[in-house]
């Protein structure tokens, strides 16, 4: 017996050291880059205390310029995206407008599709010399004029981030009018307002919270986007932060004055986090009373299938043109000619996966970082959710604010903290996979988090309580009981994660080396030497792994409703951050 109470103690303190270990290395990825951004922001070359960093960031026209079209760049998208995604959800999720399942799943289709892949399809439609639908403008017309869309511009840049920014306002606002009740619709109906004055007065009101956070969602995701600012942006002559940010690890690097690039960035990113909790957490706008009637469709009539055609015209944009370029391109003898059968080939591919040096090594340090960021991080979540959801240590407000954190750093921020603090000693990372998969893991583990956290809260501690009363320790009862229950929960994380990794590009263009190169630097490389052909094979490799992983995940039972929930959880894991660092 006293063997048996000594071996129970030992498990017991096991899965103590364990579960802190966990809480350590949670510390380390949030606190460490972001100490270095600090440290360097306010230090000159020799390591002096300097605020000459960020005069120079506000008073050098080389700063001035990016910083104001990325306000011009992220205002505009996020105006054009509540425009767009309200209206559009309202029609998902309130009306009997057909096919609006199909609808809601091309919009979360276009998740999977990385913005500066978008780009680069945009580049084949829009390029005004050899875009596609220059081209056909012209034919059309008989002209040789000028070019009918030019995508290397400042407007052509606000359009394509706009497309891939507006399914975060949509997803935000469609969930909200779900959960809205029609019992307050109904009895304005009944006291005689018409179906306008209606969704003036009572649904438009109820879902304002939901577009207000929606716009601040845009305006953060625009502001700190890298890959297609990097594509368009660069070849019309013109920078945003984040594109000045990743220049100035060019040759000669500057990392001082990188990182007090990114220091604003980060401030204005918390800052409007906070503002979206305040607006999310208003209560002037909330359905007071008990469990409401279920939503009723609002009737169309004779609109229905206008509004589905509303819907699928601007699904084109970043969804049904987009891929056929790509396709266009991959199999087009010429990538810039329209596909015939006369002009089909597969020489494209051939030379991708033959003769171009660059794709194995590149595929195979996807693979590998994308395996190893899935795993590690849904583990990392896991333990993390578990601490923080049972209140299983004394810090546990600290983690759940630690893991919501990271989604407060821009991606290119992160990749200059990483890139300071694993460049010199006592680890050194930088030139390894190493580097990538820590960039990777912080930057998903919010989500993830989330994902798991939600699930945490619709299961009962009770067996797992029955485990430890029959002594098992934290570890095992972790391991043993509550695993296993949140098992298609843990592979959608997986899965997401998963695919997040393979499309990120902003952290991996500051972190990559020759050795390093991932697919997302490669295609964003190729684009610089113009072989456009290539870039399509690519980016459709891309495409096809990432819907070979949900595809194959969604085979397991029980798995699909939570697979849709990850795909909608970003937008919420704002939310939730922004409460979090309110408090």
């Amino acid at each position: 017996m006293a063997s048996r109470a000594l071996a129970s103690r030992f498990r017991t303190d096991l899965s103590a050291v364990v579960l802190a270990l966990f809480a350590i290395v949670l510390c380390i990825l949030v606190v460490l880059p972001i100490g270095w951004l600090v440290v360097f922001g306010f230090s000159d070359r020799s390591g002096k205390l300097t605020l000459a960093n960020f005069r120079l960031l506000f008073t050098d026209p080389a700063f001035i310029q990016p910083l104001f079209t990325t306000l011009v760049l992220a205002l505009s998208a996020s105006v054009i995206c509540c425009l767009v995604a309200a209206p559009m959800g309202w029609l998902v999720a309130r009306t009997d407008m057909p096919l609006r399942r199909a609808v809601r799943f091309l919009v979360m289709a276009s998740f999977v599709t990385p913005p500066f892949l978008g780009a680069i399809a945009w580049e084949l439609l829009a390029a005004p010399n050899s875009g596609l639908l220059n081209q056909l403008g012209r034919a059309s017309m008989s002209t040789d004029g000028g070019a009918l869309f030019d995508v290397y511009t400042l407007p052509g840049l606000i359009f394509v981030v706009s497309c891939y920014t507006f399914p975060y306002v949509f997803v935000l606002v469609s969930n909200a009018l779900d959960r809205v009740p029609s019992d307050l619709e109904d009895a304005s109906a009944m006291l005689g307002a018409s179906a306008w004055r209606t969704a003036r007065r009572v649904t438009i009101p109820l879902a304002l919270p939901a577009v207000a956070a929606g716009a601040l969602v845009a305006f953060l995701q625009a502001m700190t986007l890298f890959g297609a600012p990097g594509i368009l942006a660069l070849p019309a002559g013109f920078h945003t932060i984040t594109t000045k940010i990743w220049s100035l690890f060019q040759y000669p690097p500057k990392p001082e004055l990188a990182a007090a690039a990114s220091l604003p960035l980060l401030v204005v990113t918390v800052l409007l986090l906070r503002a979206q909790s305040a607006v999310l957490g208003r209560r002037g706008y909330a359905v007071v009373g008990g469990r409401g009637g279920e939503p009723r469709a609002v009737r169309l009539g004779a609109l229905r299938w206008p509004a589905l055609g509303l819907c699928l015209a601007i699904l084109s944009l970043p969804v049904f043109l987009p891929y056929a370029a790509l396709l266009n391109a991959a199999f087009s003898r010429i990538p810039s000619q329209p596909l015939t059968s006369s002009r089909f080939t597969l020489e494209h591919v051939r030379f991708v996966f033959t003769e171009l040096s660059s794709t194995r090594l590149a595929l195979k340090n996807t693979l590998v970082l994308a395996l190893l960021a899935a795993t590690i991080g849904t583990l990392l979540a896991l333990v993390i959710s578990y601490l923080t959801a049972r209140a299983a240590s004394r810090g546990h407000r600290v983690l759940a604010f630690l893991a919501t954190a990271p989604i407060a750093i821009p991606a290119i921020a992160l990749g200059v903290g990483l890139f300071l603090a694993y460049t010199r000693g006592p680890v050194v990372l930088y030139g390894t996979l190493w580097i990538l998969l820590v960039a990777y893991v912080t930057i998903e583990l919010p989500p993830a988090y989330q994902q798991l956290q939600a699930s945490f809260r619709t299961l009962s501690p009770e067996m797992e309580e029955a485990s430890r009363i029959l002594g098992a320790s934290r570890l095992r009862t972790l391991r043993d009981v509550t695993a296993p229950l949140l098992g298609p929960s843990l592979i959608a994380t997986w899965c997401f994660v998963f695919v997040a990794v393979v499309r990120e590009l902003s952290a991996a263009a500051i972190l990559f080396t020759s050795e390093t190169k991932v697919l997302s630097v490669l295609i964003f490389d190729l684009n610089e030497s113009g072989d456009l052909a290539a870039i399509a094979v690519l980016g459709l490799t891309m495409l096809f792994l990432s819907a070979a992983v949900i595809g194959l995940a969604n085979v397991v039972p029980g798995l699909t409703r939570r697979a849709m929930r990850a795909e909608r959880v970003l937008p919420s894991t704002w939310a939730a951050t922004a409460a979090t660092v309110r408090r």
